[in-house]
């Protein structure tokens, strides 16, 4: 479940002018914008304008004469065919200048360079660029920039247009040649060469006090191809994190980032970020087709770079928007989206080869939730990989799930209000950060599962609500989209391209970040069309139904694919009702006529608020609930079950488990211990918060995480903390060496009832089997008494019983009422079966025999 927090966008909203920006010095000018669509006027004072003509013209003498930023000058450069595509240019370094390497957007002093030969070529001025695309360029609404601006064959040469708002000039540099383009005004530059064909070139853009050598962005070849295009289109490319988003790559031989974004209903697009200062006037983006994506490749900018895309919306305004697809984010409350690539290099191809040998609901099972930024509060996500592995594996647990941690602006959601779907957050590190702590964990042989939120984001304005102007990843219908709990909105999952960006997200975390497992959130939510909502707030579907289906087939389209993409990953779902067939195949039609959702497991709810609630009650009144603790296992086997005592059950005045137990101190705990040792034995597998491993008593609070000191050794009830610890180690021991415990869990002949009915006794007994038919027996006495001599029926083929497991030793804070010898049957029939023993049952404990 999600909180819901005061406002998931309580950050003020960054504009351009707010975000942050690389370092200006003094010598960078002007710093504003000019105004859009208007030609900028002459000064009146001529002093003014006289000092501004001669610093254009030392500018541009700098350019045209070879002197060039940063101690480099060009050097020849052979030609491209007509196709445009430009063959390697190579720039010599100084050799008599050694300098520290400089960003390319600082600004340096020029240097001067030998007069290449020949000298400047004389250039015919060509038409300035249209009206219609000047106006365009400038408003941001411009589909086709590079039709416009760059180098293209026209009669009489080859017409170079250069958009470079603030510069004081442009030089084409083509070789050996050197042309500058006439001022068109509003920072449109324009000449016309008499060359036959398009060459391989550079442009020396002048600005005051400064030479920038750089390629034209606008003379590349779109990074994507007519497949991926045509995958995008029909929602169905499962990468798409390859080909949308912010990707570091070499294009046609120059290393920059190539810029992609889908944004259908926008007018234009423009990326902006630290390499334009913040001003994505200059950098329009190219529309691909009918696609909805947009595509610039940036020459020269590489990973770390922040940036947005600016979206003119189609009423003419304008928002600044993370990147969707952003794989890297500025630590919140900053939005910027980074430029990223991973460099890991993993070594948990072991695990992988091996995680899938047996089908996750025939092997051991058992789960550590944990929280991150809270477990051990401070800690980065390589510190957790130095402590977190080597605890879980000590509690013998299998898997951890951690908390959701992709990147969310409120950290009171707890990470399931999210809005950078493709980035871990950068709260606790960097994306490789994240790898790391993931193969920490699999070289110390624990799994890793991770919460998914695809039911619904928040309505942040520089994120995914109406992300380019209208109503894109949310439904058109405003009754689909708001989610009435947690003030959100649902994804449309009727959309194919919205369905895409989750299912790819989906494969994502588990190709990337080698997942094992996702547990979904909220499905419930997703499945249901009247979900929290009344009478007149919600349409049937087709069929006059209350099912969602667009969610259905997303859910059993998400399932497939990573079943399909990812061997030995396991889904889980978070799933509340009685939907038939959450862990059934998604070509097995159930008695609705819908096919099952494909999950692996699904969390067993009923089982949680059933036992919890029996619990709760004095052991004086349980008889009158006993049912409470035997009706799951009346459809215990209508899914593929995990028993989940979640972070959710320990917020919110619900109390930490051991504060939900009534009684004294002593006698909390001892119904804390016997309760961990029923649900250790029930069908299904186990999921267990952290903080309910050492019995807090406090509930969880994600500013502080759990009450670590209550196992430092100078706390005076250190001992009755540490004791459910080793208890909780203990069940995950026996539990692992002990198939009967989780190998036949999902199949009826793996569980027999010994007593389901003992009320009066507050007694709970039963039989679980493995494949072999080997038995273990567990019995639960939820009463403050010692019953003596206890009988039992047991399968007559056991010559002996012996106690492996008793939550009342003293070890674990018990009284010691144990069964230390083997017990054997006796002929005598009992509860069904030809032969029976007789226990000691110890106060409010759970017991463990196997055949001795």
């Amino acid at each position: 479940m999600t909180p819901s927090p005061p406002s998931s966008g309580s950050h003020p909203k960054k504009t351009a002018e707010e975000q942050p920006t690389a370092k200006k010095t003094t010598e960078q000018k002007p710093t504003t914008k000019q105004s859009t669509g208007k030609t900028t006027t002459a000064k009146t004072t001529t002093k003014a304008a006289a000092k501004k003509a001669v610093a254009k013209k030392a500018a541009v003498q700098q350019a045209a004469t070879g002197k060039v930023a940063a101690g480099r000058t060009a050097t020849a450069a052979t030609g491209t065919t007509k196709t445009g595509k430009a063959t390697k240019t190579t720039r010599t370094a100084n050799p008599a200048k050694t300098a520290e390497p400089v960003r390319r957007d600082a600004v340096q002093e020029p240097v001067p360079q030998p007069v290449p030969e020949p000298g400047p070529l004389p250039l015919a001025l060509s038409p300035a660029v249209d009206a219609g695309d000047r106006e365009r360029l400038l408003h941001g609404t411009h589909h086709a920039p590079h039709s416009v601006l760059g180098a293209h064959p026209v009669p009489g040469g080859v017409a170079f247009r250069a958009f470079r708002p603030y510069a004081l000039g442009v030089t084409v540099v083509a070789g050996s040649l050197r042309a500058e383009l006439h001022d068109d005004g509003d920072g449109f530059f324009s000449g016309l060469l008499p060359l036959t064909e398009v060459p391989g070139y550079r442009l020396l853009v002048a600005y005051e006090g400064t030479v920038q050598d750089t390629e034209d962005a606008y003379r590349f070849l779109p990074t994507l191809g007519e497949l991926d295009l045509h995958l995008i289109g029909e929602g169905r490319h499962e990468q798409l994190w390859t080909v949308l988003g912010a990707e570091p790559a070499t294009h046609q031989d120059v290393t920059g980032t190539r810029f992609t974004v889908w944004a259908p209903n926008a007018r234009g697009v423009r990326v902006t970020g630290g390499f334009n200062f913040w001003d994505g006037t200059g950098h329009p983006m190219r529309s691909l087709g009918s696609s909805g994506v947009w595509e610039l490749f940036v020459p020269g900018v590489g990973e770390g770079e922040l940036y947005k895309f600016e979206i003119t919306r189609p009423d003419g305004s304008r928002t600044l928007r993370a990147d969707p697809m952003a794989r890297r984010t500025q630590v919140p409350p900053e939005t910027a989206s980074i430029v990223t690539a991973s460099h890991y290099e993993w070594g948990d191809a072991d695990w992988l080869a091996h995680r899938g040998d047996t089908p996750v609901h025939r092997a051991p099972l058992s789960v550590y939730e944990v929280h991150l930024a809270s477990w051990r509060p401070g800690l980065t996500y390589r510190q957790l990989a130095e402590q977190l592995p080597a605890y879980v594996r000590d509690l013998g647990f299998t898997h951890v799930e951690l908390m959701p941690v992709a990147e969310h602006p409120f950290g009171g959601s707890w990470g399931y209000q999210v809005t950078g779907f493709y980035a871990p957050t950068a709260r606790l590190g960097s994306p490789d950060d994240f790898r790391y702590l993931v193969d920490a964990l699999h070289r110390a042989g624990i799994g890793v599962i991770m919460d998914w939120v695809p039911a619904h984001f928040p309505r942040d304005d520089w994120a995914l609500a109406e992300f380019d102007g209208r109503p894109l990843y949310e439904h058109e219908d405003p009754l689909r989209s708001a989610h009435p709990d947690w003030g959100t909105l649902e994804f449309d999952f009727g959309r194919r391209e919205v369905r895409n960006f989750l299912v790819a997200n989906a494969v994502y975390w588990c190709e990337e970040f080698h997942i094992d497992g996702l547990r979904v959130d909220a499905v419930a939510s997703m499945l249901y069309l009247d979900y929290s909502r009344e009478p007149g707030q919600w349409v049937p579907n087709e069929h006059g139904g209350r099912e969602n289906l667009d969610a259905v087939a997303f859910l059993q389209e998400m399932n497939a694919t990573v079943y399909r993409r990812a061997p030995g990953v396991v889904t889980v779902a978070e799933e509340s009702t009685a939907w038939d067939g959450v862990t059934r195949a998604t070509h097995h039609k159930g008695p609705g006529g819908f096919g099952g959702l494909g999950f692996g497991l699904k969390w067993n709810m009923g089982w949680m608020h059933d036992s919890l609630a029996y619990m709760g009650h004095e052991p004086v009144h349980r008889k009158y609930h006993h049912d409470e603790m035997t009706f799951s296992m009346v459809y215990a086997y209508s899914e593929n079950y995990v028993l989940p005592i979640s972070h959710d059950e320990v917020v919110h005045g619900k109390r930490s488990l051991v504060s939900k137990m009534p009684g004294d101190w002593w006698q909390q705990r001892a119904n804390h211990r016997a309760y961990l040792g029923f649900m250790w034995a029930h069908p299904g597998k186990q999921l267990l918060f952290m903080g309910q491993e050492f019995a807090q008593g406090a509930e969880w609070s994600e500013a502080h995480g759990p009450d670590w000191w209550l196992l430092d050794p100078a706390y005076g009830a250190e001992a009755d903390h540490r004791g459910v610890r080793d208890l909780v180690r203990d069940l995950n021991t026996v539990y692992r060496d002990t198939p009967a415990l989780w190998q036949c869990d999902t199949e009826p002949a793996g569980f027999r009832w010994i007593v389901g009915d003992a009320s009066e006794d507050n007694v709970v007994a039963f039989v679980r089997h493995d494949a072999e038919g080997v038995p273990l027996l567990a019995v639960s006495h939820f009463s403050p008494v010692v019953r003596h001599d206890y009988r039992l029926g047991v399968p007559e083929d056991v010559p002996a019983w012996h106690e492996v497991l008793n939550t009342d030793a003293a070890r674990y804070g018990g009284s010691e009422v144990v069964n230390p010898d083997p017990v054997k049957p006796e002929p005598q029939p009992w509860h069904g079966h030809q032969a029976s023993i007789r226990l000691t049952l110890p106060p409010l404990a759970t017991v463990w025999l196997r055949p001795a």
